[in-house]
This record gives structure tokens, sequence and C-alpha cells, in this order.
């Protein structure tokens, strides 16, 4: 008789910890309630009065401190207890984006909050595309956040960065640089050796080795622009199945790309990028481009993307849906005949008089748009909420 044969057991597999969520996420014009109790790690203090009266404090701390950073995103935070538990109250209003908050233990910006839009990303960049990007996320001056979860697309981040160096490269100026070449007429410094050596015994007379000062474009700093461009067309081809409006990306990248192909790439060290911020004549345009190079050489990416720390950014949604419908209209005005004019530019501003008059009345009104046609006035206000 075969005897059986006993195969050990084996031990179920156990989930791994979760790590501590260091972000709070909330969608635009939305509440969210979060535990201030898991958020700030408190369980293991054991005693609920402790915990309770512990998470009240820090709540109220974290409030204060980070007032004016949620003000960028227009969020606010209360406290609600339930008997049970203390809870964050997230209230988000129109602007999405990422922000870093402040530890109120550390006073460092450990913490981080992200406001997603409401409606999917995959809606949101062909708008943005059809209105010409007008309207389109903006990095903050901020702190980096920490990792978050992965929401928001790749062409984000690379329109932002193919934006900034776009005006880079229309900012850039010429500079002088030391170039060796030969020449048929001397300039310069003759290297009257090499000449002796290489050119008289070849029988290349007209060929003069000099070395010159000569006006030049920064190829270093072109260099690096080719190799953040080549980085970034790279990162959209993968991004293709979100829509047609990613293929003008990658045609706006090539375009850029076409500008600079006359010189190598080059990949600058922190020691150059550091040492090109220190230039005595530095424009806003070229340290926001330098930036969009760093970013892509440490593959930072919008509130997470990568594995290290993400860029904050905002973007106001009441003024990319003014923008939405203003794009709207403009194409019914174009069909149909009717003329148009727009608030922002301030062609739709009228007087209101007030009989009789009070102090502090408004003075006049600003619709968004005014369409008029020889038989009917279309006075159009949009306004992002949620209903």
């Amino acid at each position: 008789m075969r005897g059986t044969r006993h195969r050990p057991r084996r031990a179920p597999l156990v989930p791994a910890p979760r790590a501590n969520e260091v972000c709070l996420e909330v969608e635009d014009h939305s509440i969210s309630r979060r535990s201030a109790i898991d958020f700030f790690q408190l369980r293991r203090l054991g005693d609920p009065q402790t915990v309770a009266a512990r998470a009240a404090r820090l709540t109220e701390q974290f409030a204060v401190q980070n007032r004016s950073l949620m003000a960028l995103l227009d969020v606010r935070i209360d406290r609600d207890y339930d008997g049970n538990d203390l809870h964050l109250l997230i209230q988000a209003g129109s602007a999405v984006g990422a922000i870093p908050l402040v530890s109120p233990t550390t006073a460092r910006p450990d913490y981080g909050l992200v406001v997603q839009p409401r409606f999917p990303w995959a809606g949101i960049g062909p708008m943005l595309a059809e209105m010409g990007w007008r309207v389109s996320p903006t990095p903050l001056r901020l702190p980096f956040l920490r990792r978050s979860e992965r929401r928001v697309p790749i062409w984000v981040l690379s329109f932002m960065i193919l934006a900034r160096l776009k005006v880079l490269l229309d900012s850039l100026d010429r500079r002088f640089e030391l170039a060796t070449e030969s020449r048929q007429v001397p300039r310069g410094a003759v290297h009257w050796t090499e000449y002796a050596t290489r050119s008289l015994c070849h029988a290349k007379f007209l060929s003069i080795p000099c070395t010159f000062p000569d006006l030049r474009d920064d190829r270093l700093l072109k260099g690096a622009i080719r190799h953040t461009v080549e980085r970034q067309l790279r990162a959209l081809e993968t991004q293709k199945e979100h829509g047609a409006f990613v293929h003008r990306l990658i045609e706006f990248g090539q375009e850029l790309l076409r500008r600079v192909q006359t010189v190598p790439a080059y990949v600058p060290s922190s020691t150059t990028l550091a040492g090109w911020l220190q230039r005595p004549v530095r424009s806003e345009p070229f340290v926001a481009g330098l930036q969009a190079i760093e970013w892509t050489i440490d593959e930072r990416g919008l509130a997470g993307l990568s594995d290290l720390e993400g860029i904050p950014w905002t973007m106001p949604m009441d003024q990319f849906f003014e923008a939405w419908i203003e794009t709207l209209f403009r194409v019914v005005a174009q069909r149909t005949g009717g003329q148009m004019r727009v608030g922002r530019k301030r062609e739709t501003v009228h007087a209101v008089n007030w009989e009789p008059s009070y102090l502090g009345s408004q003075r006049s009104l600003v619709p968004d748009l005014w369409l008029e046609w020889e038989a009917a006035t279309l006075i159009v206000d949009a306004k992002y909420k949620r209903h």
C-alpha cells in the first residue's frame, strides 16, 4: 500500500499594510468626509476620549495653518463629530488642482490636497484643445507634493511643459561664444602651428584655423530644450487613445523640435541648471522654461504621476466653463451671421441707472456674452455650479 504524501500547508497571503494616505481628495463643488483620527494616525493611542481630544486639536491647527493654501483651490475644511469619530469636512469650490498642506505636528508640507474635476479628463482634454488652450492647468510656486494618486493624465503636464518651452524659445537671446573653425580669412586668434602642420602640407592654403568670439544661440540650452521636447513626445505617444487633441499636442511638440534640431540633445546637470538661473538677466519666461526642463529630467508629475514628488497646480473650472461656452456660441454666431461681444474683453459693459440711486449700488452689468442679430439679441451669463 502506497503511503500518502503529506504536503505542507501554505500560509494564506496576508495583504501588506496600507501606507498612510497623505493626500486628501475631493471633487469640485462637493463635500468629502475623512476620519481625522485615521488621517493623523491616532488609533494607536487607545483611549477614545484622548484620541478624540487630540484629533480635535490637530484638526483645528491643521485648518488654521493651511487656510491660505486651501484658498488657492477654493477649499474649506471644517470639523464634524458624530459621537464616535471626528471627521474632516472638505468643501471644494470651482477650482481643481493639487497643493501641499502643512502638517500640524512637523510644520512641514507632509500632506497634500487634490481637487479632481467632477467631469472626466477624457472629456476635458478635447474641450481644452477646441478652445485653443486659453484656460489650462497652471503650476503654483509652492513646495512639491508627496506621492498621491495618479489620476491626472500625462498630457496635462506635457502641455504645460511644451507651452513653457515655446515661450522660452521665443524669448531666447543670442550670446557670444568662443568658436574654433577653419576660415578662408583670418579672424580672432590664428593657430599658426596647426595651419603650418595641417593646412599647408595638404595644400589647403585657404583653410586657416581660428578661434574667435561669435554671436550665436545658446547651444547647450537649446540642446536641453531638445532633450525635454523629445522626452515629452515619447510620453505623448502613449496617450494617443485619449483623443485627437493628443495628436495636436504631438504636432505642437514636433514644431518645437524642428526649431532646435540643429543642435544635439543635452542633459544638463543640476549644477548647470543652477548656473543658468544665476544669469544676471533672466526673465519670467526664462525661469519658467528652466523649471519645465528640470521637471522633465527629474520625472516629476502632477500630484503624483510618478513615484517622486508632484507639482502643485490649479485650474479654475468656472473660467474653463465660460471659455467653453464662448467657444460654442462663437460657432453659432459664425453660422448664423450674428455679432458676438465677450465680457472678458469688457465689450458687454452696460450701465445701470437706479432711481433713486443708493450709495454702493451696482453701477453696471457685464454679461459673459452678448449676441446680436437684426431681429433678436441673446445675452448669456455662464455659471459653473453643482445643482
